[in-house]
């Protein structure tokens, strides 16, 4: 529903409005609203300002999020994204509690996973991460093995429902972290985050535009190999088309980079099983964290479980 400023009627708009009125240039300037589908961890809002020629997305925190996003460090990925030409401009940050608003990308739709079977999307993709890896260095590091520790004592203090197998899963993790510690970390400043919906497109395929990356919640610097194994495995992409843009990427495939990809993509899942599990405990919303949480961890399983498992281990 549209709504005019000063027409909340629920405390979700209440609370926009009262965001909204943090925004010096808007101020006595009749301003309309309307609430977006998506996003588990925030508030999303298109926002539209008499008088402005754009529209303006507006991300307010949700609440517990703190204890997963560095809301600065988000927004300065943003703002590098928007400088290297690939994300959207940032027009107001408060880092108080991390409110952003950033422009809103008319003409632009989401991706879904059915996207990823075009070669061009595929392409591009690679294309913005290669300017996103060269791009300067953030603030943050925060590697996979950070994030995954981070959950699991997160979860084991929340009392979060780990599955029996969970001594295994860390077993195998505790392998792979002695594997890259041993070789060296490959950091870059990486996205971490590549839900299909993150990558938009032009909505009119006649009026093509450069695909552009939003939500830069999760982004740090991070082993460059994580950005592919948490690709892949959220694509569902085979081990011929993983083979295939590992060489697009790196310019070639070698035991090394194929091993690196392959046990992040183990290590991804164990990553957002962990987080999932973690918001079973927080959050009262109608989504199944518990079940996505367990088939994530299910599917970490089948690749620790690969025979070429202590080969991809020596391999890194």
């Amino acid at each position: 529903m549209r709504r005019r400023l000063g027409e909340a009627a629920t405390a979700h708009e209440r609370t926009l409005e009262e965001a909204v009125a943090r925004v010096p240039s808007w101020r006595g300037r009749s301003v309309h609203y309307t609430a977006l589908v998506g996003g588990l961890m925030n508030q999303n809002w298109l926002v539209e300002v008499e008088g402005d020629a754009r529209s303006y997305f507006v991300k307010v925190p949700g609440a517990g999020s703190e204890m997963f996003i560095d809301r600065a460090a988000a927004n300065e990925a943003a703002r590098n994204a928007h400088a290297g030409g690939f994300g959207p401009e940032v027009v107001f940050f408060d880092p108080a509690d991390g409110l952003e608003i950033s422009e809103f990308l008319t003409g632009y739709r989401a991706c879904t996973n059915a996207d990823f079977s075009d070669t061009a999307i595929r392409s591009d993709v690679l294309g913005i991460y290669r300017r996103l890896h060269d791009g300067p260095a953030l603030t943050l590091t925060k590697t996979v093995f950070d994030m995954i520790e981070e959950h699991i004592e997160q979860g084991r203090a929340l009392g979060a429902d780990f599955p029996p197998a969970m001594p295994w899963i860390e077993h195998r993790y505790r392998q792979a972290k002695a594997a890259f510690t041993a070789a060296g970390l490959d950091l870059a400043p990486c996205f971490n985050d590549p839900m299909p919906g993150n990558f938009l497109v032009a909505a009119d395929p006649a009026a093509p535009r450069p695909m552009k990356l939003i939500d830069y919640e999760f982004a740090s610097n991070n082993e460059r190999a994580y950005e592919f194994g948490v690709l892949f495995a959220e694509m569902f992409f085979d081990e011929t088309l993983t083979l295939e843009l590992i060489e697009e990427y790196y310019g070639a495939v070698r035991p090394d980079n194929f091993a690196r990809v392959m046990l992040n993509r183990a290590l991804a899942d164990i990553k957002w099983a962990s987080w999932a599990v973690v918001n079973r405990k927080l959050n009262a919303w109608d989504f199944d964290y518990q079940k996505y949480g367990i088939w994530k961890y299910m599917r970490a399983r089948d690749v620790m479980a690969d025979p070429r498992w202590e080969a991809w281990l020596r391999a890194v």
